[in-house]
């Protein structure tokens, strides 16, 4: 049975504040729900994403380099990528609830800000440890872009623009993904990857820079400092179906991510196979396959809703990681575009799902959501080496399988069917 929220439930904002909003900015980004947002702040909210994820996966590229560089294990590899997963998964809810009492803007051009000197500090490390130490540093501002930027979207719009803006920004964190992987693949083969990571460092300040100035105040945003009124919040959230299952499900889309994108790259640089870090980084362009699936999917949402949506893509997602087996080169690259598309598909509707049907706490709610995720993306890099260190590819491919299955019974079982409100 469908579920669709009441009027009072998708805006718990006084009526006659938010007819004044709309009313006085109406020539702006703020416009009616039935506009669609600016192509400048489509463009921005795009580019947060970007910037948010261009260094978090960027070292899989790199990978077999480093494990000769400093004679690590595969699972000392995997956890260099877990590193910065761990601190998100770590930092989000108290991100979350420190933006609730402080602001979005100024936290999420901070964040970018901060997120520049750590990985300026990658090029320095001395050994795996101290790369595995700025990975994490990393990663603890990482939230302070990704919650908040989904807390602005859900305060400053309605409707058919959250789920537009929503879009554009998960298509952003697509971009930013393969943008990484793909920079510093081709940066270590003309400069090696130590010098690779200052550029990326003066990218994300230029992103920073970029943000700071086109992106609009917070107009709806409304002070939030009291703790007590935070831990209440948190503890109607983990009781809240909407938000466990949504948790769930991310936990077990970033593991299946994390896990097939880490190994698939020490699979291929091995015989038969034998890539070099320029060929690796070229096989992160199906990445740029979100690009087209991900503002698709709203549309799907709209038609199916989320349940529907995920339980498919789901089983999409499990087509794409089984035939990563197949020998030839293309038919790999092809299986990794299917299982990719599913996984994306999966992210937009979770995220929509959040963003539709919770309406107070927003940046708590979201911070859970990412602590879930990323805890799944940590454990999905440290379980996944374990299984290729002792089987390879195939054991790593069975794991990964199992987690999805698991991913399928949560959306069969868990959501409650919902539409992303476009009226």
């Amino acid at each position: 049975m469908n579920h669709t929220p009441d009027n009072a439930s998708i805006n718990n904002r006084p009526q006659d504040s938010a007819e004044s909003i709309v009313s006085a900015h109406s020539s702006t980004t703020y416009a009616p729900e039935s506009n669609s947002p600016s192509w400048a702040l489509k463009l921005t909210i795009g580019l947060i994403g970007m910037f948010a994820f261009l260094q978090v996966y960027s070292v899989q590229a790199v990978l077999p380099v480093l494990m000769m560089d400093f004679s690590a294990t595969e699972v000392q590899a995997g956890m260099i990528v877990g590193a910065t997963v761990m601190a998100i998964a770590i930092m989000s809810p108290f991100l979350g609830m420190l933006s609730d009492a402080v602001g979005r803007k100024s936290f999420i051009v901070g964040a970018l800000l901060f997120l520049a000197i750590p990985t300026a500090l990658i090029a320095q490390s001395p050994s795996i440890g101290w790369m595995g130490l700025w990975r994490f540093m990393q990663g603890l501002s990482v939230p302070g872009i990704t919650v908040v930027t989904i807390a602005y979207i859900g305060e400053e719009f309605e409707g058919r623009a959250v789920a537009e803006l929503m879009s554009f920004y998960v298509s952003g964190s697509v971009l930013g993904g393969f943008l990484g992987r793909f920079l510093l693949g081709h940066l270590h083969e003309i400069m090696g990857w130590r010098q690779g990571y200052y550029v990326m460092a003066g990218m994300t300040l230029i992103g920073a820079l970029w943000v700071g100035k086109m992106l609009p105040t917070s107009r709806c945003f409304e002070a939030n400092p009291n703790f007590r009124s935070a831990i209440q919040t948190l503890g109607e959230h983990v009781t809240n179906r909407y938000v466990v299952t949504a948790c769930l499900l991310g936990a077990c889309v970033l593991f299946s991510l994390v896990g097939c994108f880490t190994f698939i790259n020490l699979h291929l640089a091995k015989a038969p196979y034998e890539l070099s870090t320029g060929a690796l980084a070229n096989i992160f362009a199906v990445y740029l396959i979100g690009l087209i699936i991900t503002p698709l999917s709203t549309s799907l949402l709209r038609r199916f809703g989320s349940a529907r949506t995920v339980r498919v893509a789901v089983m999409v997602s499990m087509v794409g990681v089984l035939l990563t087996q197949v020998t030839p080169l293309w038919g790999v690259i092809v299986a990794l575009a299917i299982m990719s598309s599913g996984v994306f598909i999966t992210q937009a509707a979770t995220i929509s799902y959040i963003a539709v049907n919770v309406k107070k706490g927003r940046s708590l709610a979201s911070g859970l959501y990412y602590m879930a995720y990323y805890a799944g993306g940590t454990i999905g890099a440290w379980l996944c080496g374990i299984a290729y260190a002792r089987g390879q590819w195939t054991l790593t491919v069975w794991l990964l399988l199992v987690v999805q299955i698991l991913a399928l019974l949560v959306a069969s079982f868990g959501m409650i069917k919902t539409k992303v409100r476009t009226v």
